[in-house]
């Protein structure tokens, strides 16, 4: 009896031929899927992705996504990762697996624009209320801890104002009174047994993992089994997933992070310093500059040298300029882009409405207008000289 050939679109559906094994080379390989394949039913039921001994389903994982997690977990200095969208995914997976009804969060009144904002807004709706604290001082984060507090967020530097809390008395303050804390990294005090820290480490990887200013991708890193899983179990439930092509770019960017926030951090050190000789800055905000907000905080932690502050600092511009002068003066930058985020190759610039990001004007601030850098990869002398001219231009 003749044997009918397939059909060519099931020959090349099911197609026999599989590559050999043992294939190396510089970057990993690119899984992709949304449906995996179970070699039988049995096998089915067993495999398990929790803990990541097997895949199940693409939302859980591919050897892709294993490998970034496993990275970063290196990078941090954490056991378990779960990956999300973005960074403001990442809050979120971690405060609706830590919060209910009832519960309360400390947020600095430095802290991040939009997770203030989900405080304010999906947080309380769902019964959950929120506070906010001085980050440079621990008592006053003490005084507002309450049998209700169930997370508190550490952020170092501030959000846009860039001062450097006090991280090991914070975290003192938070584990005497036994809150759980979100931050980075987790060993603040070096040598010491047991080590302080903390319970989680949110990361924005749209920052300096990318360095593309072309990824959004957020990550929740911690050490404890059982508060990762869950984090884990509600970012299943959640359905957050994060493209793998994304991971691809995060995988290829991190080998030369190092160098990059090297290059970063020193080329911001140059320039916020010469921002402090221009007489149209009345205060300089970079924790690395003596006299910056939270700076002793700063060198108690981090390292003085390359790569211990990277690319990131703020001016406040003297109060005898307008803000249409100061939203004149971003304008006529010609190498600095008008934009948000920071870690790519291009510096970007932006001014800030003070009234719109903290309850008050911190006595730690000089009055003013603020606008903040993010200085890429340019020259640095390049750099200068477009700050230059643009403030010749626009506050002459």
């Amino acid at each position: 009896m003749a044997v009918t050939p397939p059909d060519i679109a099931t020959a090349l559906i099911h197609h026999p031929y599989r590559a050999p094994a043992g294939f190396e080379a510089p970057q990993p390989g690119v899984f992709k899927a949304s449906t995996v394949f179970f070699p039988s039913v049995a096998a089915m039921r067993r495999t398990e992705w929790k803990d990541k001994t097997g895949y199940t389903y693409g939302l859980h994982g591919t050897p892709t996504t294993y490998l970034l997690e496993e990275r970063l977990c290196t990078l941090e200095g954490g056991l378990q990762c779960v990956l999300s969208p973005s960074g403001l995914a990442a809050i979120a997976n971690l405060s609706l697996a830590m919060l209910r009804s009832g519960d309360e969060v400390l947020i600095p009144d430095n802290a991040y624009g939009p997770s203030k904002a989900l405080a304010a807004a999906e947080l309380k709706a769902w019964g959950i209320t929120h506070r906010f604290y001085d980050p440079l001082d621990p008592l006053d984060l003490a005084a507002r801890i309450s049998p209700a507090t169930r997370l508190v967020w550490l952020e170092a530097p501030g959000s846009v104002t860039m001062e450097f809390p006090d991280l090991p008395a914070l975290v003192r303050v938070c584990q005497a009174r036994g809150a759980g804390l979100a931050f980075a990294p987790f060993d603040l005090t070096p040598g010491s047994s047991p080590a302080l820290a903390v319970d989680f480490s949110v990361h924005a990887l749209t920052k300096y993992p990318s360095g593309g200013g072309d990824v959004l991708m957020g990550s929740v890193i911690t050490r404890d089994p059982a508060l990762h899983m869950a984090v884990k179990l509600t970012h299943m439930r959640l359905g957050l997933g994060v493209g793998v092509n994304d991971i691809e770019t995060i995988l290829r960017s991190l080998p030369s992070m190092e160098l990059r926030y090297k290059a970063h951090d020193e080329a911001a050190r140059e320039l916020a310093r010469w921002c402090q000789s221009r007489s149209e800055f009345v205060q300089v905000l970079h924790p690395a500059l003596a006299g910056s907000p939270g700076h002793d905080a700063w060198r108690a932690l981090c390292k003085p040298g390359p790569g211990g502050a990277a690319g990131l600092f703020s001016v406040m511009v003297d109060p005898r300029f307008s803000q249409a002068q100061v939203d004149a003066f971003c304008d006529q930058l010609k190498l600095f882009k008008l934009g948000y985020s920071w870690g790519g190759a291009v510096s970007l610039v932006v001014p800030y409405d003070m009234a719109s990001l903290r309850t008050g004007w911190p006595a730690v601030l000089k009055p003013g207008r603020v606008v903040r850098f993010s200085i890429g990869l340019e020259g640095a002398a390049d750099l200068k000289l477009d700050m230059a001219q643009a403030l010749s231009s626009a506050l002459a």
